[in-house]
């Protein structure tokens, strides 16, 4: 073994000190398996109990009428989230395009959108417009306020409460920490959250961004309340195999109004071909829990590493998961850069290209990026990139399988300690 490790590049030293640190890992991977174990089957009686069978792999094209495999998929996703409805489609880009079709759907002029967990993950920034773009929700009329953590990341339920008013209409509720080192929610907690906010306005919507959440946990946001989960098929529910899409799991009314948001006033759900792709729909939702697990695995295995070497990592070495991202806080833009650097090492494709700190759409600084997937921009595969700003820190997520996952980590200390930002005790 330690002989195939350093034909992929990872140095004896760099093997044995891996190995170390995996030797008291083995019970909090134990867990990890049993919580794939439940969510799998969790999956497969959704799946049976809508008879899933070869007809609904069958492509449409056009229209998309009478798609009977795609409309079913979403029964099975109403299933899975234990929700009235979901809208999963080829036709939902990525995550962000997701949460934009689910908040301009369920949010009208002069209603107000609340954030009660702080700044919202950069991308939706300009969805809000919270930095001027056109046709954000702020040009339609639309509002928004934000509670910010208290201090040690937990929720300030005062400034909650005084936050909500009259014309707060929708609450989003971002489970992952984004681009940020605060701690990432549980299910718990979110559930928690969003029982106090209804306390305070009945009526009022809750909307969870659970991109990176999904199968971490036995339950979802929306076993606890929620009245929309959204997410990405290129993140955790497309299991590696969707090369495109994203899902709306919620009340029968929020998701028709969504349908209605991203096809057209009066189609709705009727209109949208599947063009082909239900069977890695299909396979990558049956896929996901062992592939979250795997991922886990190597979040894990990622914290005790780094944090053994003297950096800060959030979560920390022990505690308990409430998604795949591991954030380092490397401290320079050079360690950011061979950390990424090691990660692309790793990869099945590209490995051979060396990422480099660009300008991104979407971001008010310059992101790193290293990803060798088969699914351009997956971040259920393997990947890593942080903004270049203060404090530096880089965000580890993905890995098919736990051993592509152990590579990457192993290469970018590799990379870490060939530049002699780190040095192995």
């Amino acid at each position: 073994m330690e002989q195939m490790y350093a034909l992929l590049g990872v140095s004896k030293a760099v093997y044995e000190y891996g190995e170390t640190i995996l030797q008291e890992l083995r019970p909090r991977f134990a867990a990890i398996d049993q919580t794939a174990e439940y969510n799998q089957g969790k999956v497969l009686l959704s799946m049976q109990k809508h008879r899933v069978n070869a007809t609904h792999f069958a492509a449409t094209t056009g229209y998309g009428y009478d798609d009977e495999g795609r409309d079913n998929l979403e029964r099975v996703y109403a299933g899975v989230f234990h929700t009235e409805a979901a809208l999963v489609r080829p036709q939902i880009t990525c995550g962000t395009h997701a949460l934009t079709v689910a908040l301009s759907a369920n949010l009208l002029p002069g209603d107000e959108l609340l954030s009660p967990v702080g700044a919202p993950y950069d991308t939706l920034e300009e969805v809000i417009g919270i930095r001027e773009s056109k046709c954000s929700l702020k040009e339609y009329g639309v509002t928004y306020a934000q509670a910010d953590l208290n201090p040690d990341g937990t929720f300030n339920y005062d400034a909650i409460r005084a936050a909500i008013g009259d014309r707060t209409k929708l609450i989003t509720i971002q489970r992952s920490k984004g681009y940020a080192t605060r701690p990432s929610f549980s299910v718990a907690q979110i559930g928690e959250l969003i029982a106090f906010c209804k306390s305070v306005k009945p009526d009022v919507k809750v909307m969870v961004d659970n991109c990176y959440g999904e199968f971490v946990e036995r339950l979802e946001p929306s076993d606890l309340g929620a009245d929309m989960v959204v997410g990405s098929l290129i993140k955790n529910p497309g299991g590696g195999l969707a090369p495109i899409g994203g899902y709306i799991c919620g009340t029968r009314e929020c998701v028709e109004r969504c349908a209605y948001r991203l096809s057209a006033p009066g189609l709705g759900q009727e209109v949208g071909a599947n063009l082909g792709l239900m069977p890695a729909f299909y396979q990558g939702l049956f896929l996901a829990p062992t592939v979250v697990a795997g991922a886990l695995k190597g979040a894990v295995f990622a914290a005790n590493i780094y944090e053994n070497l003297g950096f800060s990592c959030v979560p920390n070495a022990s505690e308990t998961r409430h998604d795949i991202i591991q954030a380092v806080t490397l401290g320079t833009r050079e360690a950011m850069v061979a950390f990424c650097q090691g990660i692309q090492a790793a990869a099945p494709v590209d490995s051979y290209v060396t990422p480099e700190p660009w300008a991104m759409p979407g971001y008010d600084s310059d992101v790193i990026m290293a990803a060798g997937a088969f699914v351009q921009g997956s971040s259920i595969e393997l990947s890593a990139d942080g903004p270049i700003r203060p404090p530096y820190a880089v965000y580890f997520q993905g890995g098919l399988t736990w051993y592509h996952a152990k590579l990457g980590i192993l290469m970018s200390l590799q990379k870490l300690v060939e530049t002699g930002i780190v040095r192995l005790p």
